[in-house]
């Protein structure tokens, strides 16, 4: 008999609804069997709108249900350390939001006690299981610009809701770590190397929050990597790398990064330009079939937690620089 995973979600978080769950629910060897909130009222609806079978009041219920296979944990950052390590404890698998946690201290610190337990852990950092992604990535590394000169991202989005978890400093809030992860990644990605120096400046808000950042990393072969974020701006996100014989783009304009797109890489070489069209594709779902691979059969995620770490210091490294 084939065996199913069967996918507790913790919180009834808005990335859950839109995203993971219809991504869990592609897939044939797995199934979302409960959701839980910190209002039992609150799990109910959401069970109920989505045909979840079992609703909790309470996420430590959610983690004694010995019918729970794997836990994807969509809480606020401030709550990922906590939460993800309460999984650990209760044998539970976990797939992390991203950010992967606050800091590269609690980052390894979640990653060494599933360690010794022999749990699977990943952080769910989407955009690097698209085929748009890596499509890009290796146009580099075959040489299709010359060597790197400069590599630029950006994201921003516009959060009209002053009460959004997103501006708070107890949740974890800020630009950098909600959007700026993805620049940071993809920058890091590119260049195969890890920062080894930072620049920053940040807009904060009252309560000391960076609802803007803009940062330069310096790599150890001297590329430098530029990015800005910001929790108040129109749509923009995109990234570019400019090299010594050609540029490469992707710029998604007013149009948000989603399953079921088709995208295009904008290719300079020279004088000559033309445009390189990617299929449609959902990254939460080869994400989550990356995961239920690894905890079925045993493979190796796609992305080790490595790049986790690295992903996490890079931050790290930027808001030291910035003081934040």
């Amino acid at each position: 008999m084939k065996r199913i995973i069967k996918w507790g979600i913790l919180s009834t978080a808005q990335i859950a609804k839109t995203a993971i769950i219809p991504a869990i629910r592609s897939l044939d060897n797995c199934e979302v069997t409960a959701v839980a909130s910190r209002s039992l009222e609150k799990a109910k609806s959401f069970a109920s709108e989505l045909d979840i079978p079992k609703a909790y009041g309470s996420y430590e219920e959610l983690l004694a249900d010995p019918d729970i296979d794997a836990i994807y944990n969509p809480l606020p950052i401030s709550m990922h350390n906590e939460w993800t390590i309460k999984c650990a404890q209760a044998n539970k698998p976990v797939l992390c939001e991203k950010p992967f946690a606050l800091n590269t201290k609690e980052a390894k610190e979640m990653i060494s006690i599933f360690s010794d337990k022999k749990l699977l852990l990943a952080e769910a950092l989407m955009y690097r299981y698209h085929p748009l992604t890596q499509k890009f990535i290796s146009m580099v590394k075959e040489g299709a610009i010359g060597e790197i000169q400069n590599i630029q991202s950006n994201f921003h989005v516009q959060i009209t809701d002053p009460d959004d978890i997103r501006f708070k400093k107890d949740t974890g809030g800020g630009a950098l770590l909600d959007l700026g992860c993805y620049c940071v990644s993809i920058i890091r990605q590119i260049t195969a190397e890890e920062p080894i120096d930072a620049s920053s400046f940040a807009k904060l808000n009252d309560e000391g929050v960076d609802v803007s950042f803009s940062g330069i990393m310096k790599f150890p072969s001297g590329i430098l990597g530029q990015f800005d974020c910001s929790l108040t701006s129109q749509f923009s996100c995109g990234y570019a790398v400019i090299g010594s014989k050609g540029k490469l783009l992707v710029d998604w304009g007013g149009m948000v990064p989603w399953p079921g797109e088709e995208f295009i890489i904008k290719y300079w070489k020279g004088d000559d330009y033309k445009e390189i069209k990617i299929p449609e594709a959902n990254h939460y779902a080869l994400m989550a079939e990356d995961f239920s691979n690894a905890l079925l059969h045993g493979t190796s995620l796609q992305f080790d937690l490595q790049d986790t770490i690295n992903n996490m210091q890079a931050l790290d490294l930027l808001k030291q620089a910035n003081k934040i």
